[in-house]
């Protein structure tokens, strides 16, 4: 699928994403055509995983864990960070989309993507779940 009917999605892309109820039991293949839903939920990344994604240097977490969450965050990566769990938020774009998913749906970091990407959907919200929903562009399209 193009950019061109990206563009036509909805606005309240996500709406009932919260409805756990109405996610489907996860099967290989339901990401092909999908609008990229999980890609609407928080993403927690560790500190492992801003190493993995280049955001920050081996020792940094270590030597001051709420001064890399302050570059972070300046660099506008991230929007939260909890030091009990050592968990920092991916910070979402306006449409409440991972600031790190692309104008084509897809993840611009897909190698180096946070481990809980990398295991969904067998974590997450209901796990073994999907939130995944299909758009078919109008036919004038």
């Amino acid at each position: 699928m193009n950019q061109k009917h990206y563009q036509q999605i909805p606005a309240k892309l996500t709406e009932g994403l919260d409805r756990l109820s109405r996610w489907q039991p996860y099967s290989p293949g339901m990401c092909n055509g999908c609008l990229s839903y999980c890609c609407h939920l928080p993403v927690e990344a560790t500190a492992e995983d801003m190493v993995r994604l280049g955001l920050a240097e081996e020792g940094e977490y270590r030597a001051s864990p709420k001064r890399l969450f302050k570059k972070l965050l300046a660099q506008k990566v991230v929007s939260s960070f909890r030091m009990k769990s050592g968990l920092f938020t991916i910070a979402q774009k306006s449409d409440g989309s991972c600031g790190f998913l692309g104008a084509d749906r897809r993840c611009t970091v897909y190698e180096k993507r946070p481990a809980v990407c990398r295991r969904f959907p067998e974590i997450g919200p209901r796990p073994g779940f999907c939130p995944a929903r299909k758009f078919s562009p109008s036919p004038s399209v």
